[in-house]
């Protein structure tokens, strides 16, 4: 695992892991976490990722997570749509990083959807891992499960490994945003309409956070260039559940993009 670091910005601290690249040309990918993750919980994913595609790896924990700082409760309602792509707007200024490519999973795949919708020069193209654009029963109802075994103790024990401080504050900003009764995502399937640079997406077929309508969904409000793919034998985690065919499809996006 690459070494932790912190980047400042104003008063805001994140805390973010960078993999170099083995080729200077290529450009860096910026991976955007789920509803309970941070930069450390993809594990060996990003390593990977930069073996098999030659690209410098960037992934880093939202505020409200990991080691970055805390976030005040309740966060907004549409904060996929709005305080995550300012924050990752924010992460790309300071980093510096002229190319990138963009890869989220989950609620980091649905920020990637809304940021590449701003169609920022600097990103060359997008990366969706089971996202979601619109608010599905099946979603609802994996998310009052998980909130289930959270009140039972084990999975904030294990989510506190990650984020330490941060762990309540990671969970609830995530269980109860999703779970308020005014929720929607409404803002960010509008912004499917915008964007125009090449877009990748990929689900589990047995993905139990959603169904394939999100693709359905995505397909048809994408004016750019998009390949949806459905995994076989795969539920809401494609990098670790079906990681061979994941790296395989993201490099050969990768591949395709225009020089």
């Amino acid at each position: 695992m690459s070494p932790q670091q912190f980047l400042q910005l104003g008063p805001l601290r994140l805390e973010y892991r960078q993999i170099p690249a083995a080729d200077p040309s290529r450009p860096t990918l910026v991976l955007l976490h789920e509803g309970l993750g941070s930069a450390d919980q993809w594990k060996d994913f990003p390593l990977r990722l930069a073996q098999a595609s030659g690209c410098g790896v960037v992934t880093y924990s939202r505020q409200g997570y990991g080691q970055s700082s805390p976030v005040t409760l309740p966060r907004p309602l549409n904060y996929l749509s709005s305080d995550g792509p300012r924050e990752l707007r924010q992460l790309l200024d300071a980093l510096q990083l002229p190319h990138v490519v963009l890869l989220g999973h989950s609620d980091g795949a649905s920020i990637v959807l809304a940021y590449a919708a701003a169609n920022d020069p600097r990103v060359l193209g997008s990366i969706a891992l089971a996202p979601h654009v619109i608010v599905e029963t099946e979603s609802l109802d994996g998310i009052r499960h998980t909130t289930e075994v959270w009140h039972q103790g084990e999975l904030r024990e294990r989510l506190a490994r990650h984020h330490g401080t941060n762990v309540d504050s990671a969970f609830h900003g995530w269980s109860d945003s999703w779970l308020h009764p005014d929720f929607s995502l409404d803002d960010l399937e509008a912004q499917l309409a915008y964007i125009e640079k090449p877009l990748l997406v990929i689900q589990g077929r047995e993905d139990h956070y959603a169904t394939p309508e999100q693709l359905v969904v995505i397909e048809r409000q994408v004016p750019g260039p998009c390949r949806c793919v459905l995994l076989d034998d795969c539920r809401h985690f494609p990098q670790t559940e079906a990681t061979e065919r994941t790296l395989e499809l993201v490099c050969e996006f990768l591949e395709r993009l225009p020089a």
